[in-house]
């Protein structure tokens, strides 16, 4: 019996949202699409937010994946960028929840671990594994979209591991996982 199944990466961003696709059939990885969606030309930022949630549900409706590795958002010393990137990762999780997809969130060091053994990698040296792994012929010029597939990738790789990472199967598992982060 063929166990096929489709994983959605996403490197959420508030000027660029990176993100990939694979197919995995029979424990083997194929590539679908990377691509990137271009938000610097948009000024208000809760625009924004809209549209990386409407391509969000997009891509779901179009590819159906059955799971969303997303990058999780790194420490930064600026506050507002900080509160910007969470607010992009929100949207597009939101997105997931809201049909009911389960999402693993994995930090940007794990990722690189993952994808080149080094959790310090550059994104050149992702992307240039991710090109030998998938086997693409050539690479984006903004290197976010292969950011978006190398957390896709990621997953696969972790897939049937217990992990230390967020996972959430929907609306009523992110709550009873984040208790003290709701109002009551």
């Amino acid at each position: 019996m063929i166990k096929e199944r489709i994983i959605l990466g996403i490197d959420p961003g508030t000027t660029i949202m990176g993100f990939g696709l694979i197919k995995i059939v029979n424990k083997k990885m194929e590539f679908l699409q990377l691509n990137e969606l271009q938000l610097s030309k948009y000024d208000n930022h809760y625009q924004k937010l809209k549209i990386i949630f409407e391509r969000t549900i997009e891509l779901i409706e179009t590819h159906h994946p059955d799971e969303i590795a997303i990058e999780a958002p790194f420490f930064g010393k600026n506050v507002q960028s900080m509160l910007k990137l969470g607010r992009a990762q929100g949207v597009a999780m939101a997105a997931g929840l809201s049909r009911d997809i389960p999402i693993t969130e994995y930090e940007p060091k794990k990722i690189k671990m993952a994808i080149t053994g080094n959790g310090n990698a550059s994104k050149e040296q992702v992307a240039k594994m991710l090109q030998q792994l998938l086997g693409l012929k050539e690479l984006p010029k903004n290197l976010d979209s292969t950011d978006g597939l190398a957390a896709a990738v990621c997953h696969f790789f972790n897939s049937g591991k217990v992990i230390g990472e967020k996972s959430y199967t929907g609306w009523d598992a992110f709550v009873k996982q984040n208790e003290e982060r709701v109002k009551k």
